[in-house]
């Protein structure tokens, strides 16, 4: 049987070194501050704002929270996040996604200051992941997959990773930050013929799926001896939460594998607090 790559192990060791981060900040003056922007009350977003709050309050990060009506002008978020920007005090930013239809979500996260940028929404941002410098924070889920692996202490350089999914908010970014570490990366899609999409899965060291589709990497698709991070949140026919993965089908054969619930999603508020506390400390040395 794999062993369970639990994420509250990781979120713990985050939180315990932010923490003392945040001791050190304030012993100079600086109070590591989240701003949180959210329009509307979408269970989804009220659900992870809370888990944030939770984080924050366990890290010593204070959190300033920008609530608006969903009806809000495009116009009217512009100059608020501007304000946002010029703030010295608040040092990062969690904007809730996505934004109501009559918004251009990418014209409005172009607003936001890279520096404060702290889940990847900006241009700077990927920018700074794809060329390996520190120009914003990637996205917090693609990096709490980073946090796992090294947690768990998976040998990276030289292994065969292979990556379903290319969203710029997992596949992309964590395909570049497993090359920054010497892995050699295959990321299959939509349009990646089935053979090649077994081949890959098969012949992997390690396997990071972010799909969005309940329990579709099964057996046949994966080899033995794996590493699988299951970034997938679904709800399969029972209405019970699941991964992209099918965990019983894969635990027989795998080295290791994340569950979900209860792998990549619980360490993604303490990444958030990490990105925070280092905004932090940039904004102190600059």
């Amino acid at each position: 049987m794999a062993e369970q790559l639990k994420g509250a192990p990781v979120a713990g060791a985050i939180t315990r070194r932010n923490s003392q981060a945040v001791e050190e900040l304030k012993a100079k003056g600086v109070t590591p501050t989240l701003a949180i922007i959210r329009l509307g009350e979408k269970p989804g977003d009220l659900s992870y704002e809370k888990g944030a709050l939770k984080r924050a309050e366990k890290t010593g990060v204070q959190v300033k929270q920008f609530i608006f009506p969903e009806t809000m002008t495009e116009k009217a978020l512009i100059k608020e996040i501007e304000k946002i920007n010029g703030d010295s005090s608040i040092h990062g930013v969690l904007m809730f996604r996505p934004l109501p239809e009559h918004i251009n979500e990418k014209k409005v996260c172009e607003v936001l200051a890279p520096a404060k940028d702290m889940d990847g929404i900006t241009s700077g941002s990927m920018a700074g992941v794809f060329m390996d410098t520190e120009i914003g924070y990637p996205p917090c889920t693609a990096e709490a997959v980073m946090e796992i692996l090294d947690h768990y202490g998976v040998e990276l350089k030289g292994s065969k990773v292979t990556i379903f999914g290319r969203s710029l908010v997992i596949g992309k970014p964590v395909a570049m930050m497993l090359m920054g570490r010497h892995a050699t990366i295959t990321v299959c899609h939509s349009r990646t013929a089935i053979d090649d999409f077994r081949d890959a899965g098969q012949n992997a060291d390690v396997v990071v799926s972010a799909l969005g589709r309940a329990k579709m990497i099964g057996s046949e698709i994966l080899g033995s001896g794996q590493t699988i991070i299951d970034v997938g949140i679904n709800v399969d026919e029972e209405g019970n939460l699941c991964g992209d993965v099918n965990f019983e089908e894969a635990e027989e054969n795998a080295a290791a594998i994340t569950p979900v619930p209860g792998g990549v999603g619980s360490v993604t508020t303490a990444v958030l607090m990490k990105h925070v506390v280092e905004a932090a400390q940039r904004s102190l040395q600059a």
